[in-house]
């Protein structure tokens, strides 16, 4: 019991001294934050009058600024007034100055205009005098000429009608001469700046017939069981392909029409691109193919006239121009040969003052009828007539297609200019792939041909053998025997020669008779009795 009450003792001291350690420790605390909360207090006291103070400070600079400012604003403001007043004196010397002025020069017109109305009054009266006089004179030249004053107003233009048609003739016949005789050095002129300025050769384009096959198990697709495949795409793009003999991997496109032969190797590549061939897929790429094909032509056929600068066009001619993109002749492109044609005519036109417009319409349009010329009956000069006609070209641009082989008329100098500049572009070195050799020989057999034949005199191929010319003796062939010359020449040239497009054949036969009179038959008289004389 008594250890048991020492330790409950034990217990309420450690309690109470525990809670009087506490207690301290608490005080302490206490004391401690009361402190730093008064040190806080006097922090802020202290930043706060500092604040105020910088405050008040700035605020004293501020105001000071202000009121500086606003001293200089008044003392410009003043200053500005001073020299707005300044000038407004001196405006006001100069309005003094223009009224003086204008009061003298307000009096010196009254004076002018009194001075004008004497004059005028004097014109009147002289004016007045001079119609009376020449009354008088037109009565007396009437008296004396004894006819009317309307009679001798004939008399009088008759008189200078007679003298200017006179004047006329004289000043006609010397532009004439002097056109006759300057009009090869200026058409020589005409023809080398036109082809000068004109088109540089350019890289043939090689069209190709022919498609690039990887190998044998392509091979195989492209002609399928039992050759199905290549039945198909003969049938939809209308082309013969065959693989080229000895070579497995090239496949030969074969048919006249060159947009067909584009199709089916636009069609061809692109199934080999693909790799994955089959009925369906052959008609859906040849689908594709003449898409864009015929997509390409009008691009092309649209360059070309937007580079010509030849005015709106319809677009079912230039998808036609475009076509001819396709096309060679001797081995030179017709659509390249083409654009050459119209800007040269184009530059002829311009130097020699006509509508150089028209001439490159004229000129681009002009073999339009190649573009269709395998699908359609006639020559091309027909075939492009009739589209132009079709879609309401101009009049001059039908006759330049029309007349630059020479089939009809040349209605204007236009289409002289388009057929001269056809000829220079086909003829020019390096144009068509022809030799000179075989170039020559051509035109020698077209010759001889015609010379071999009696009765002719002469004979001549022009137009780079698109045209012979004979010359018949008209003593030894009348004009039923030169037509059947004409036809029979026509006939040999057909059954011997190969050619290309058409080939016109004129036969000549003039008789000129030649007299002499006057001069120089006393002049062959006098040299015969002097030979007599001599012998």
């Amino acid at each position: 019991m008594l250890v048991t009450g020492l330790i409950i003792g034990l217990l309420v001291i450690g309690l109470i001294l525990g809670y009087l350690v506490r207690r301290h420790r608490h005080i302490q605390e206490l004391m401690t934050v009361q402190a730093q909360a008064r040190q806080i207090i006097e922090d802020a006291t202290a930043q706060t009058k500092q604040k105020i103070a910088t405050l008040q400070a700035k605020s004293r600079r501020e105001t000071l600024a202000y009121q500086q400012s606003v001293k200089d604003e008044l003392t410009e403001q003043k200053s500005d007034i001073a020299v707005r007043e300044q000038r407004r004196q001196q405006r006001e010397q100069l309005l003094n100055q223009m009224a003086v002025r204008l009061d003298d020069q307000t009096s010196l017109l009254d004076e002018r205009s009194q001075t004008n109305h004497q004059q005028r009054q004097k014109i009147h009266d002289l004016r007045d005098q001079a119609t009376a006089l020449r009354d008088k004179r037109v009565t007396t030249l009437a008296e004396q000429a004894a006819m009317s004053t309307k009679e001798a107003e004939e008399v009088v233009l008759q008189d200078t009608d007679l003298a200017l048609k006179r004047d006329r003739d004289i000043e006609v016949k010397a532009l004439n001469d002097d056109a006759e005789a300057n009009a090869e050095k200026w058409a020589k002129d005409v023809v080398l700046a036109a082809t000068e300025s004109g088109p540089q050769d350019l890289p043939k384009e090689h069209l190709e017939h022919t498609v690039t096959v990887p190998n044998g198990e392509v091979r195989s697709k492209i002609i399928g069981r039992d050759g199905q495949h290549i039945r198909l795409l003969e049938t939809l793009t209308g082309t013969d392909l065959i693989f080229v003999p000895d070579d497995n991997t090239t496949l030969f496109i074969s048919t006249h029409d060159p947009i067909r032969r584009e199709v089916a190797r636009t069609a061809l590549t692109n199934l080999i691109a693909s790799r994955r061939i089959s009925a369906n897929q052959i008609e859906t790429q040849v689908e594709n193919a003449q898409r864009d094909v015929n997509h390409s032509l009008w691009e092309v056929g649209e360059q070309a006239v937007s580079r010509l600068h030849v005015g709106w066009m319809h677009p079912d001619l230039m998808k036609l121009i475009g076509r001819l993109k396709y096309r060679t002749s001797y081995g030179q492109n017709v659509l390249q040969h083409s654009i050459e044609v119209s800007q040269l005519a184009g530059a002829m036109a311009a130097r020699l003052g006509y509508d150089a417009r028209l001439a490159r319409r004229a000129g681009l349009l002009h073999d339009l009828g190649k573009s269709i010329d395998h699908e359609v009956e006639g020559t091309h000069v027909e075939i492009g007539t009739e589209f132009a006609e079709k879609y309401g070209e101009d009049p001059i641009v039908i006759n330049a297609i029309a007349a630059h082989h020479g089939d009809v008329e040349k209605a204007s100098p236009i289409s002289a200019l388009v057929a001269a500049a056809d000829a220079i572009s086909g003829a020019r070195q390096g144009a068509r792939s022809e030799s000179v050799e075989d170039y020559i020989n051509r035109l020698r057999s077209l010759e001889k041909i015609a010379n071999d034949r009696d009765g002719v005199t002469e004979s001549y191929a022009i137009q780079a053998g698109r045209e012979l010319r004979i010359i018949v003796n008209p003593q030894t062939l009348d004009d039923h025997a030169a037509a059947n010359l004409t036809q029979e020449v026509a006939q040999q040239v057909e059954k011997e020669l190969t050619y290309p497009g058409k080939i016109r054949i004129t036969t000549i036969r003039k008789l000129t008779a030649v007299e002499y009179v006057g001069d120089e038959k006393k002049k062959k008289k006098k040299k015969k009795k002097a030979a007599n004389a001599a012998s």
